[in-house]
């Protein structure tokens, strides 16, 4: 009796530690608590004290809410009649909280047999929210969250969610993020999992620390990284200084680049560390490196096992020469220039590989370019993927290379500048060349991705003589998928109003040859502010008519192109303001006959003299060069030269010669150079009706391009007109305020013109460029002149006065006289038997003198900045100009800008 009270005292000693972890359910109704999972430890598996083993006489499962019991049980892989000791119950114990299923697991009843598994299941996920995250919206960090709702919540699985957010922070600079995982306690066994997220700052980079440079200063270094310092001038702009792991083997890829473009053959980064600062906001990199000695390059040999490409037609073709410092960047543009080459002779896959032979001694680096025996190889397919909207045949035509054809590197190259020129696709797009069935055969492959091809334009600026300007057209550049452009849509603005419809197919019966035309009709207004910033309309035009236009390709680079136009134009004033009758010259009245007349006092000689209707009926032709390699070209020139001979039948005889030229660098380090430059005359054809006008209408004259840091119609030849002021006391005489501000000032426009540009565009980071935004810097110089003098108006004032039944003006009596004085006024009121002439004085206030400026070639020039930049809205440009060379009379503006959407 004394041993069996022994062995039940030891086994119930060890079973309540060991096994009867009393379970503590929490109660049916429990008010929501907030809990952080990762503070609260999670259960152990029992160790078992001493020995125990028994045959299993009953397993019964408590505490299960969704799971079966029969579910559990075979989860502790337990089973009535089995043989169980300490080591089996641990492992069933295991086995259980393997499955993640349980939050806490008591298993009892191992003294007698029967065995009770008391079991709290883990709750399950009504919902995840994210609170504090404001630089990371949710739609970036939910899919890095692999919980989701109506999931079993377990702690690693919340801690691997909380890593993946964190890691999600750290790709962008924050370092110091943290996220703190809450549970919010539901009925049912539900709860709702909140991170709450602490973004902190970026961590940027507050030194670059470089030891081992002998030959090139630290700066010298950094400016070839990608990372940057923080701070300085313009550290608000900076994108690049912010800590980025990825950054920093790229920032030692470009240190081994730079120093084996300039000789340094042994060159390596023996380590790079980055280490936080005592705060933990910022970081300091440090490079440790190893130059080496600089190397010259040796003998400069090539062999060639290709008949048509020998060893000396490959020499003739290297650019380095013995005795040249090292450059591994050389070496590099030679084997792609060698495979290009080529490639243009029908070697797609040409074996091309430069050998070293390295002399420690002389530090010299002879080098040899073997070329490899390869087959002729044939385009075996070309496959295109990607074009939902755009059809195939749209794109094959553009292809200079057909299936069955010998390879052609430069083709090929050629076709993908054709269709990038289409601007149906994303920028950069790139045929791939892959191994065909065979050796000699080669599969094409081109995976397009499309963009909008519909524009809606929205143009906007500011101007200091028009003020806001706003304008609107709609375009689609690939109509049914067809290539085929198709215009239609309402043109407005302050100063211009317009319909407008055309059509234009590039491919008429699937030939090359384009056709296309266009019906419009536009008014025009210009207008004009005075003294008071009031608007005055001065003349305007309204033009019906239409274009039809064909054109072909002469070469693979020459196009050539005709046009005929049938254009009526009417140019008017408004006759309530500009015009007078003789009968009525006050306006107080109708007017009888005789009918009113333009009025020079009011409009001007140069524009009474435009009024009426004219027909153009013309011809012209255009020859286009163009071998730039897509719409935002980085490489190669345009060239275009254009005439239109206006005589066949009209009112209207000229001859207009235009000619526009561009030229695009791709420049080291991302930077793009642009040079443009355009120039127009027009000839009249027959004399004018009056000899002293210009034989060119004010409508087909030129007005200038758009020079930004200038106005619109802001440079060239025009007519203002500048106030009268009383000048000597003692005769009243007249003389002309030239301190003024312009009363009036018209553009008129020339018969010639021309405009130069430099422009460069400026690289950006990766992440600005995933925005869209290309900085440029800019100037501009063009002009506006050669147009003969328009007959001006100079009328001093007027005699003004108070005669009973005659009171009024005496306009006429001083029109011709330059001198007008109080005398002057009286001997012109007893001329005309004014009863009381003495009332009559003299008044300044109403005169006024034109003044013909602008007529010049000497250069308007400006400089300034601008952006592009591809918006969520649409594309848009901003301009900030500033004119540095002006001549009198120029309008100037300093901002303008120019935003679009597509559809």
């Amino acid at each position: 009796m004394a041993g069996v009270l022994l062995v039940g005292t030891v086994i119930g000693g060890w079973t309540s530690p060991a096994w009867a972890q009393e379970a503590q359910p929490a109660p049916a109704q429990q008010p929501p608590a907030t809990q952080p999972p990762a503070t609260q430890p999670a259960p152990t598996a029992p160790v078992a004290t001493a020995a125990v083993e028994g045959v299993i006489r009953s397993i019964r499962v408590a505490g299960s809410e969704r799971l079966e019991p029969e579910t559990v049980r075979s989860y502790a892989n337990l089973s009535p009649g089995q043989e169980y000791n300490a080591e089996t119950l641990d492992q069933a114990l295991k086995d259980l909280y393997a499955t993640e299923l349980f939050a806490d697991v008591v298993i009892t009843g191992a003294d007698t047999g029967n065995l009770v598994i008391t079991v709290r299941e883990n709750p399950v996920i009504n919902r995840i929210v994210l609170e504090g995250n404001k630089r990371i919206k949710n739609d970036k960090i939910t899919p890095e969250i692999k919980l989701a709702p109506r999931q079993i919540y377990t702690r690693s699985k919340v801690r691997a969610d909380v890593d993946r957010i964190i890691e999600l922070y750290r790709r962008q600079g924050r370092f110091a993020a943290t996220v703190e995982p809450k549970i919010v306690e539901l009925d049912q066994n539900r709860v709702d999992l909140i991170f709450e997220i602490t973004e902190g700052d970026k961590s940027k980079v507050q030194a670059i620390n470089i030891i081992g440079n002998e030959e090139y200063s630290d700066g010298r270094l950094r400016k070839e990284m990608f990372t940057k310092e923080a701070g300085g001038l313009l550290g608000f702009f900076k994108s690049n200084d912010s800590y980025d792991p990825d950054r920093l083997a790229a920032d030692q890829q470009k240190l081994r680049a730079f120093y084996l473009t300039e000789g340094y053959a042994d060159f390596r980064v023996v380590s790079a560390l980055a280490e936080l600062t005592p705060d933990r906001r910022d970081f300091i990199i440090t490079y440790v490196i190893e130059e080496g000695p600089r190397f010259k390059f040796g003998t400069v040999d090539a062999e060639s096992e290709l008949r048509d490409f020998d060893a000396e037609y490959v020499k003739s073709l290297l650019k380095m020469k013995p005795g040249d410092w090292f450059n591994a960047k050389l070496v590099e543009d030679t084997v792609t220039g060698l495979n290009e080459v080529a490639g243009a002779r029908g070697y797609a896959f040409a074996d091309v590989s430069p050998n070293f032979e390295r002399d420690a001694e002389a530090k010299t680096m002879s080098i040899t370019f073997q070329v490899g025996e390869t087959p002729r190889v044939y385009v075996e397919r070309i496959n295109i993927q990607g074009n939902t909207v755009t059809r195939d045949k749209v794109i094959r035509r553009e292809f200079r290379l057909n299936e069955g054809d010998a390879f052609n590197a430069f083709k090929v190259k050629r076709s993908q500048d054709r269709i990038q020129n289409l601007g149906f696709f994303q920028e950069n797009l790139e045929i791939k060349q892959v191994q065909g069935s065979q050796n000699d055969r080669v599969v094409l492959n081109l995976d397009v991705e499309e963009k909008s091809t519909g524009e809606l334009q929205l143009s906007a600026g500011y101007s200091s003589l028009e003020k806001f300007i706003i304008s609107s057209s709609i375009a689609q550049r690939n109509f049914m998928g067809k290539g085929q452009i198709l215009q239609a849509g309402v043109n407005w603005s302050r100063y211009s109003r317009g319909v407008s419809a055309g059509f234009t197919e590039p491919y008429l019966f699937d030939k090359n040859i384009l056709l296309g035309g266009e019906l419009f009709y536009r008014d025009f207004n210009s207008f004009v502010y005075d003294e008071n910033d009031d608007r005055d309309e001065t003349y305007g035009q309204k033009s019906l008519g239409g274009v039809l236009r064909l054109g072909f390709p002469v070469t693979e680079y020459v196009t050539f192109g005709t046009r005929y136009s049938l254009i009526q134009d009417d140019i008017t004033l408004d006759e309530d303001i500009y015009f007078t009758n003789p009968a009525d010259p006050d306006g107080d009245g109708p007017l009888p006959d005789p009918p009113a007349f333009c009025d020079p006092l009011k409009a001007g000689r140069y524009l009474c003299d435009e009024l009426g209707k004219n027909l153009t009926s013309a011809i012209g032709a255009t020859v286009a060069f163009d071998n730039t390699n897509g719409i935002r070209a980085t490489r190669g020139h345009r060239i275009i030269a254009s005439q239109d001979f206006a005589g066949l039948g009209g009112d209207v005889k000229y001859l207009r010669s235009r000619l526009d030229a561009t030229k695009y660098w791709g420049l080291p380090a991302g930077f793009v150079l642009s040079v443009h430059g355009e120039g127009g005359y027009i000839h009249p054809l027959e004399d004018a009706e009056n000899p002293d006008q210009d034989a060119v209408r004010l409508t087909d004259r030129f007005f200038g391009p758009t020079m930004r840091g200038f106005d619109i119609r802001g440079i060239g030849p025009r007519v203002v007109r500048l106030p009268y002021i009383a000048g000597d006391p003692a005769t009243g005489a007249p003389v002309v305020d030239e301190d003024a501000d312009f009363l009036l000032s018209d553009a008129l426009g020339g018969r010639a013109y021309y405009m130069g540009r430099i422009e460069v565009e400026f690289p950006t980071s990766s992440s600005l460029r995933s925005m869209g935004l290309r900085p440029s810097a800019f100037v501009d110089i063009g002009s506006v002149f050669k147009l003969k003098q328009p007959d001006l108006v100079n009328f001093p004032g007027s005699c003004t006065g108070d005669d009973g039944s005659d009171e009024g003006t005496l306009p006429d009596s001083i029109t011709l006289n330059p001198l007008v004085d109080g005398q002057t006024c009286l001997q012109a009121a007893t001329a005309q038997g004014k009863t009381n002439p003495s009332s009559f004085v003299y008044n300044s206030g109403s005169g006024f003198r034109e003044l013909f400026l602008g007529n010049s070639a000497k250069p308007r020039l400006s400089v300034g900045i601008g952006v592009n930049w591809v918006s969520p809205f649409g594309p848009l440009r901003i301009d900030i100009a500033k004119a540095l060379m002006k001549q009198d009379g120029d309008e100037t503006k300093l901002f303008s800008f120019n935003v679009g959407t597509q559809f």
